[in-house]
This record gives C-alpha cells, structure tokens and sequence, in this order.
C-alpha cells in the first residue's frame, strides 16, 4: 500500500467541519467520479457546496471552463486530462480518487498537475475536510503570499528581481497599463497580484482571464458578457470579466494569444472605458486597470500581423520583465526552501530537506519551465519523499543543461545501448527503432527548448498535430519511467 497524502488515518472533528462549512459560501465543486459522482454530489449539496457532475473528460474540461469550479474530484482514469483542466482554469484545485495507486502513478499524477491525491475507500468527514481547505485556499482572491513575506523570496533575493520590485513599488499605485513580460512560469501572474495589492485599488476584484486557455469564440462573451437572446443557449443576461472588475484590475495572462479580431474590441474599451455586451445596444462605462502578460515576443508578431500595432502601444505603456530563472539562481535555495515549507504543510508530511548534492544538481539545471517547473518539482518530492527520484530527473541525459541554454545548442543525448556482441543482443531493426526514436526524441526537446515549451508552437514547426505532440510527450514520459523502474527495481 503506497502511501498517499494527505488525509489517510486522519481525524477530523465534528465543529471544524461545521466551521469549515460555515466559510464555504455556495463554494462550487465539479465531480467526474465513474464510481461515486451522484452519490458524492448529493452529500456535498446537502452541505452548502454547489455542485456539477461531469460523465466523461470532454464535459469535465467544458464545465470546468463554464462552471469556475474551486475544486474538481476527478477518478484516476480521467488523470490523462490533468493538464486540459489546469489549462481550463487556473485557480481550480483539482484533487485525484485512485484505487491503491502504485508509487509511479502517484508520481506521474503529481507531475500532472492534481493538488492532492486520496486513495479509496475513503472517509467522507476526511474527504469533505479536504475539499473545504483546498476549495478556500482556491477561492481567496489574492494569496496570502502577496500580503505577507512571502513575495520578498522573488523580489529582492537577487539583483533583478530588486530592480522588478522597484519597478512595482513606482507604478503599483497609479492606472498606468502594465506589460509583464517572461517565458512561462517566471512568475507573471505574482507581479501582477503584487502590482494590485500595492495600489489603490487592492480592496476592489482582481479579476484574471487567461486569454490562452479560452476558445477564440468564447473569449468575447467571457471578457464583455452577453443579453439574453444574443445567441443560441443565451437564456439570461450574463456580466463579462471586465463589468466585474468594475473599479479593480483586470489581468489578461497571455494576451498575444488573443484573435486580432477582438483585438480592436478591447483598443476602443482601453481607449474610452467603454464597450457593448453581444447582443447589446447600450454602450457600458468601466473604470478598470489592465495588467497584461505575454511569454512571447510580441513585436515579432506585430509584424507578422497577429497582433495589432496600436494595440501594443496601448498596452505597453509600462513594460515589467521577468528574467528567467537561470539567470537568477541565487533564488533557488530560498525557493526550495519555501516550497518545501509549504507543501509539507499543505500534505502534511515533512521528508528532510534537499541535500547539499541534490541543491547543486537543481543549481545547474536549467529550469526551462521556470519557477513553475521547480515549485512542482518540490511537490512531487513531498508526495514521493524520494530524493534519489528527483535527482535522476534532473541527471537525465536528456535534461536540458544550463550551459546548453545558454548557448543555444541543443544537448545531445547519447544513442541508444549498443547491441552487445552475443546472441541476445538487440535485432537490427530494434537498433534502428532505438535511433530513431532517440533522434525523434531530441528533435522535439530541440524544438521545445526553442519555442520555450509552447506546445502548440512547436507543434506546428514540427509540423505535427497537437495531439500527437502530447502522444510523443507521453509516450517519451513512459519510457523514462519505464527505464528507471529497469535500472531502479524495488
């Protein structure tokens, strides 16, 4: 039986979860559960929660997007649609129902994107406990972090990220419109947070919209709402994210994403603070700060045409950039740190701190995908309490090396195992497979490292459809934990 965080033998008083219950406030919560998902909605519905039921991963993702659930229960044989529902919604805490899941699985959950993992049979007082201090924790509207301490281990743990601090601290409290801009995961969305809770405006809504993660043809209604009528489905009037950061701040994360087509919809509303709902006549006043984020270069894609030049110049009347974290690495001990602080607490298991050699290979490493990429890496330790896993990871010939970024030469892996000279040594067509696989494999982290882990990028340069791109990512991830269990086995 592999242990699995965090509620497994605990128990929960009566009054907390009475407490617990009390602050839940209508807290939504989607269920996709194949075992239990009517049996648990009614129980959580009949405590105050409102609730959705998903059949199946498709509708999952959709209410996910539609619904803005704080958490999702999601069964372990929807786990291959973790990362879909972390691009849906970024603030929903997603927690995994598995059957005695093996170490491996729990590491591969993790490294998915799931918030917690609770192995069946379960006891409903410890799941509902778990689901309230998640579901709070994803309903705050600003974290903790951006009014405490917290902050000071970005901003001030190293040269450039003092001159980001001053920055903040000169144009937080005005209406000036930022532009943040980083590669994925440096920690955009946090000076956005910190920008807001630094001005005037931190006790009016923090509103967030992820321009990525939203269909081209849902981003309009989402951003400027709807009438009733205005289109098929549109049975009452619904506000969009800018009525509701009405006075507050808007932050749009990933803004060059966004279709030219409603580019010119959001100039005329920074322009004159005005815009009509679909299906609407009357024009509606708002007075919001705009926080924009982008981990593209987005004057190449003015001049290619996607993005519009006076649009830009609207936005990047203040520009923020976030070096990555290889060129800050004096964070990364504080960072470790504070990660493990928190989710020690956050599963309530406590493995002993990184060594001294495992905080040198994490000081080398390159850290493609940032911040991000380390704070999970944190919490997979946690879960696993493996050092010696973790470690591998990074010494995988097939990591990308800090030096190989720096230098903008891709690593190369070595070749597959020579065949040994005896008879039952590899065909030469399972040799042949090998290499080609190991040369499709660098290939695509060469193209990942270029496109700064855009996916959907570097699958239109491979020129392949997205799908398979995260077919060959899998396939890739299974292979290497299929090769640690060969030279690792327990």
């Amino acid at each position: 039986m592999v242990s699995v965080p965090p509620i497994s033998g605990m128990w929960v008083p009566e009054i907390v979860l009475l407490t617990l219950a009390m602050t839940i406030s209508r807290m939504r919560l989607l269920i996709a559960d194949s075992q239990s998902s009517a049996f648990l909605s009614g129980h959580f519905a009949g405590r105050g929660y409102e609730t959705k039921v998903a059949q199946d991963l498709e509708q999952a993702v959709r209410l996910t997007r539609e619904f803005s659930p704080a958490v999702v229960l999601l069964d372990a044989v929807f786990a291959n649609g973790l990362e879909r529902l972390r691009q849906a919604s970024a603030t929903a805490k997603l927690i995994v129902l598995a059957d005695a899941p093996d170490p491996a699985t729990v590491f591969r959950i993790s490294k998915a994107g799931a918030d917690d993992l609770i192995e069946r049979p379960f006891q409903l007082k410890e799941l509902e406990a778990r689901v309230a201090e998640l579901g709070q924790s994803a309903a705050v509207p600003v974290p903790a972090a951006v009014n405490g301490s917290d902050l000071s281990l970005m901003y001030g743990a190293s040269a450039a990220m003092e001159e980001v601090r001053n920055t903040i601290e000169q144009v937080a409290d005005t209406t000036a419109t930022v532009l943040i801009r980083g590669e994925s995961g440096t920690g955009k969305e946090v000076t956005a947070r910190m920008l807001y809770s630094q001005s005037s405006r931190r006790d009016r809504p923090f509103v967030k919209v992820n321009c990525a993660a939203i269909p081209n043809e849902l981003l309009e209604s989402e951003l400027f709402g709807y009438e009733s009528g205005a289109f098929t489905g549109a049975v009452r009037q619904k506000l969009g994210k800018f009525e509701q950061a009405n006075y507050g701040t808007i932050f749009l994360d990933e803004i060059s994403e966004m279709h030219p087509a409603l580019q010119a919809k959001l100039l005329h509303v920074l322009q004159d603070g005005t815009f009509s709902r679909l299906g609407g006549k009357r024009e509606i006043s708002v007075d919001v700060r705009v926080v924009a984020a982008t981990n593209k270069h987005i004057e190449q894609a003015v001049r290619d045409g996607q993005f519009r030049e006076d649009l830009f110049y609207r936005l990047n009347v203040i520009t923020i950039f976030i070096p990555p974290l290889r060129e800050r690495r004096e964070e990364i001990p504080v960072l470790l740190t504070y990660f493990h602080s928190k989710y020690s607490e956050v599963y309530g298991k406590t493995p002993p701190p990184f060594s001294d050699a495992a905080v040198e290979k994490m000081m080398s490493y390159a850290w493609p995908g940032n911040i991000r990429e380390l704070e999970n890496l944190v919490k997979r330790y946690v879960i696993v309490g493996n050092e010696a896993q973790i470690v591998r990871e990074l010494s995988n010939p097939r990591a990308l090396r800090l030096e190989a970024v720096s230098a903008s030469v891709p690593v190369a892996a070595p070749v597959a195992n020579k065949a040994q000279h005896s008879e039952d040594g590899p065909s030469l067509l399972e040799i042949g497979r090998r290499a080609a696989n190991q040369a499709e494999y660098e290939a695509i982290e060469r193209v990942l490292l270029q496109t700064r882990w855009n996916r959907r990028q570097a699958a239109k340069i491979l020129k392949v459809s997205y799908k398979a791109l995260l077919n060959k990512l899998k396939a890739m991830e299974e292979e290497k934990l299929a090769s640690e269990s060969r030279h690792n086995p327990s």
